[in-house]
């Protein structure tokens, strides 16, 4: 695409909110770009066409729109769910599992459109620029990476406000509701404004999906999750591709009230943050996953996966994702998920969700070995053998720590007799 902009084309990461919408004419006016829009659909977008028109009103010489919902639920939130991922075991990083899509959609389009360049809204106290920056640069490190949101001019949120109705330019926010908000199907992300103060309760306006408690339906609703291989594909027996199955429990989780999240995070910067997350659906997964999980694979690969599904949090997190670490662990969370199949019953009520039921023709549970009853089929008598054993080393620890206090206190005792 040819150009009259001194400095040729960006492309520009395009959500339609306060900051990117702002940037559009910014771009232009302080960076000598023309913009070409660039949104991508990760879930939960609505009203497409109108956002596509609304940067075009704001001077992009182009807007596109990519649906990558598929991409990003089979690539992205299924490594996440089959690593129960959650950083800081609360937030099942709905918006940092995101970027990589972004940045990688970003730089196909500005191949596309022969762009020198591409560009985001990004602050410099988030975590968004590390993920997006990095993706970039793993991707084509020929790209000339432009972040506005980071300069010293860049204007406060309430001059923002200020510059896009200067510019006629709609944005769904005013001064007295400054929120900044992400959402994409694995959950919503909000902060900013009240929500600062983190001795303030969120208030009822910041949340759009998941209901109050005190205001879901009265009685529990049971929905039976089924996994092939770590990979849920049925809700209640009937097939869903996981675009579809991650929006249908999503949906139930926010009418029983499950899924709010309110927690104060150590971003990558150094600073921490008051975040409030809707997340019923990536929740409720995550519990019937590792429900299935804790009924068919061994201890010991339980407990040494519990290190990978750490490690891989903070390596999506951090904007790790195109690190040759994270493929290595996506590679081991797939080969633990050979015998993860089965149904898991989950119980949702009143801001729960609960697994009360578990089968799999893989279950390593064997009722003749747990009872207690006359079916018991348990060796006790092996047991003390066992015991002996397993405790052989801190016994002769035991010992031999003993035997030298002993031969301490002799010592002492001789040195201490007069002549």
């Amino acid at each position: 695409m040819t150009t009259d902009a001194p400095n040729g084309t960006v492309v520009l990461a395009y959500s339609g909110g306060l900051d990117t919408s702002a940037l559009i004419p910014w771009l232009k006016e302080k960076y000598g770009y023309d913009v070409v829009a660039c949104l991508v659909d990760l879930g939960r977008v609505k009203g497409i066409p109108a956002i596509m028109e609304r940067a075009k009103a704001a001077g992009a010489i182009d807007a596109v729109a990519i649906d990558a919902k598929e991409e990003f639920a089979e690539h992205h939130c299924l490594p996440a769910l089959m690593a129960n991922a959650l950083y800081e075991d609360k937030y099942p990083l709905s918006t940092a599992i995101g970027r990589p899509v972004i940045a990688k959609k970003l730089v196909e389009t500005a191949h596309k459109y022969g762009a020198t360049a591409v560009a985001h809204g990004c602050t410099g106290k988030g975590n968004d620029q590390v993920r997006i920056d990095i993706g970039v640069r793993a991707l084509d490190p020929n790209l000339t990476i432009i972040a506005p949101a980071r300069a010293a001019d860049w204007p406060s949120r309430e001059e923002l406000l200020d510059y896009v109705a200067a510019h006629d330019i709609p944005v769904n926010l005013t001064k007295k509701s400054p929120y900044s908000i992400d959402e994409n199907m694995w959950g919503r992300s909000n902060e900013c404004g009240v929500l600062e103060d983190p001795w303030v309760a969120p208030p009822e306006d910041a949340f759009q999906f998941v209901a109050s408690a005190a205001d879901a339906p009265g009685e529990p609703q049971h929905v039976v999750v089924s996994f092939e291989k770590g990979k849920p594909v049925a809700l209640d027996g009937k097939p869903m591709g996981m675009v579809e199955l991650i929006e249908a429990i999503d949906a139930i989780g926010n009418r029983h009230g499950f899924g709010r999240v309110d927690m104060i995070e150590n971003r990558l910067v150094g600073i921490k943050s008051r975040e409030v997350y809707e997340v019923a659906g990536a929740l409720a997964l995550i519990t019937a996953h590792r429900e299935l999980e804790d009924l068919v694979l061994t201890r010991d690969l339980l407990h040494f996966k519990r290190t990978i599904e750490s490690k891989l949090s903070d390596m999506i997190y951090e904007g790790q994702w195109f690190d040759p670490l994270t493929e290595a662990c996506k590679a081991f969370l797939f080969q633990s998920q050979e015998r993860v199949t089965g149904d898991i019953r989950l119980k949702f009520y009143k801001g729960g969700c609960v697994a009360d039921g578990r089968r799999s023709d893989f279950s390593l549970y064997s009722y003749k070995l747990a009872t207690y009853s006359k079916e018991d089929e348990f060796s006790h008598e092996a047991a003390a053998g066992f015991i002996q054993l397993w405790g052989l080393p801190i016994e002769v620890w035991a010992r031999v720590g003993k035997e030298h206090h002993m031969m301490k206190e002799l010592e002492d005792e001789a040195v201490s007799e007069p002549i």
